[in-house]
């Protein structure tokens, strides 16, 4: 089950099936969508999404997926820790709404999402793939240690980066 996560300013927990208006408007804000995958989407593609995040991720335990809440209660954004699909491991996705960039939210969600996959689910090393022209979100990554691992080329002719932090438990190979 998905748990409730508390940081100084942010409160994630799982969606409940009222939250499927404002998810669905978060990703169709082009601001956000524009980073998030091949985004954006139809409307309908959202809400499908939306649903798969109950019957799929939910009901499977598959993986953690969050509705992110300031002080307001409002959505503020989502985040999720996955299986990668690039690579053979854990994935952190998270986006905030635009109202709520640059106040170091973003570090704030990112760095309780990865202290999650480290302490909870005893993962060793968490992922993150980046669109390259995605200034803030390498800044947010760098400062929670992500190092750059590879470029990944797409189709499109763009470039996305590909990064990881390893636990800091973890002990150095001998």
């Amino acid at each position: 089950m998905t748990p409730t996560l508390r940081t100084d300013r942010l409160l994630l927990e799982p969606y409940v099936p009222a939250d499927e208006d404002d998810f669905t408007a978060l990703f169709l804000d082009a601001r956000v969508s524009r980073w998030m995958g091949n985004g954006p989407w139809p409307e309908a593609d959202y809400r499908a999404t939306f649903a798969r995040i109950f019957t799929h991720a939910y009901a499977s335990e598959r993986f953690h997926v969050w509705a992110v809440r300031q002080g307001d209660g409002r959505l503020a954004g989502h985040a999720e820790i996955k299986p990668a699909k690039v690579v053979d491991g854990h994935e952190l996705v998270y986006c905030l709404a635009p109202d709520r960039w640059g106040q170091g939210l973003g570090t704030e969600l990112a760095g309780a999402v990865v202290a999650h996959g480290f302490e909870a689910l005893g993962l060793e090393q968490v992922y993150a793939t980046v669109a390259e022209p995605n200034a803030a979100s390498l800044a947010a990554l760098g400062k929670l240690g992500f190092r750059h691992v590879r470029d990944i080329a797409e189709d499109d002719g763009t470039v996305t980066r590909l990064l990881s932090a390893a636990s800091p438990t973890r002990r150095p190979h001998a």
